[in-house]
């Protein structure tokens, strides 16, 4: 099957502008500009596997070993303690950082690449092949408690955020790295998560449900007078990590108007929960064929986590996107169905979100 035949993905998470940040090189947007070795994204790689645009996240790392964190999510079950809360005076130039590396990455594209605004936007690039970015903040420590982080960051572009990662904030508790285990973890939103809710409401931004305890998932769902998105995560009912949705907070998403986004992270999608590349696209179908029964066609999408986590060796990175449609055409799913799970689901929900 040729790949120009195969419609363009919009993706509903991935995590390069910390990889680039890590790089501690101010010129580092030249490598997702012109390509470079490493990770799973950038700009030329992006074209060979049709992906088309996504939500580029802006998150604050904790000081953790990576190493570890993936020995103990290799075994047959793991509980992983949540890394301490990150100050905002610590995250705000720590974010302005990355906001910084996506701007000059859209000023050298030459206009191959836009930072959106609307969805009206977002159409536009995938008719005019640009790469659609919209921003996201994961994890909210960047707000400070007088939200002036968030009208600046609005006035930037930023149209996402997750309230929380995984660790807590002043806005809320995020669910830990623990399987098998409930997303019922802990406490919801604080109060000032709660006036969080209804400030992006107002901006009419996203919030992200992504990150957040079961708790903290309600919280926002009794809140948010928009549709109920969570840009990358799987069927608890199928793997039970901590990060995924239980049938009755699918069946929330779907009452709401929202979207999930499916997580390509083999310990959100594996039975066993490992994090582990040896894993079958046949089981992101499963988790997809899962989510469609109990959000609706209307409310799933893609939401890789590129760059953010282990992914299957048959993708191995973002040019091997193909593979995922060519299986998911085996799978059954005719052409409307394909076109509404790889883009337009996302620009439907962002429509009522942002407004045209």
């Amino acid at each position: 099957m040729d790949n120009n035949q195969l419609p363009l993905i919009f993706d509903g998470h991935n995590d390069v502008l910390l990889k680039l940040f890590n790089m501690k090189d101010y010129n580092s947007h030249r490598k997702f500009l012109d390509g470079y070795d490493e990770g799973h994204l950038d700009l030329p790689r992006m074209r060979k596997g049709g992906f088309g645009g996504g939500f580029f996240a802006i998150y604050i790392p904790s000081d953790l070993d990576l190493a570890s964190l993936m020995a103990e999510m290799s075994k047959p079950s793991y509980d992983i303690a949540l890394p301490e809360e990150i100050s905002f005076e610590v995250a705000l130039p720590i974010a302005v950082a990355k906001v910084a590396i996506l701007s000059r990455i859209e000023r050298e594209s030459e206009g191959a690449v836009k930072i959106c605004t609307s969805s009206a936007q977002l159409r536009q690039c995938f008719e005019t092949n640009t790469l659609a970015v919209v921003m996201h903040v994961e994890g909210a420590e960047a707000i400070g408690e007088d939200f002036s982080g968030l009208e600046v960051l609005y006035r930037a572009g930023l149209r996402s955020i997750g309230p929380v990662w995984s660790r807590p904030t002043r806005f809320g508790h995020g669910v830990p790295f623990r399987f098998p285990a409930s997303p019922d973890t802990g406490p919801g939103l604080t109060d000032i998560g709660k006036e969080l809710v209804r400030m992006c409401n107002e901006f009419r931004m996203v919030v992200d449900l992504a990150h957040l305890n079961e708790a903290g998932f309600w919280d926002v769902a009794k809140l948010s007078d928009a549709p109920l998105i969570v840009t990358h995560s799987n069927a608890h009912a199928l793997c039970e990590l901590t990060r995924n949705l239980t049938d009755r907070q699918l069946a929330a998403v779907r009452d709401s108007g929202g979207v999930v986004g499916l997580n390509f992270a083999t310990s959100a999608i594996r039975a066993d929960g490992q994090s582990t590349s040896e894993t079958a696209i046949e089981d992101m179908i499963r988790h997809l064929d899962y989510l469609i029964k109990h959000v609706g066609i209307d409310g799933v999408a893609i939401g890789s986590d590129f760059d953010g986590a282990t992914i299957s060796d048959e993708i191995v990175d973002v040019s091997g996107l193909p593979a995922l449609r060519k299986k998911m055409r085996q799978a059954g799913y005719d052409e409307t169905t394909m076109k509404k799970l790889c883009h337009e689901n996302w620009f439907d929900v962002l429509e009522r979100t942002f407004g045209s």
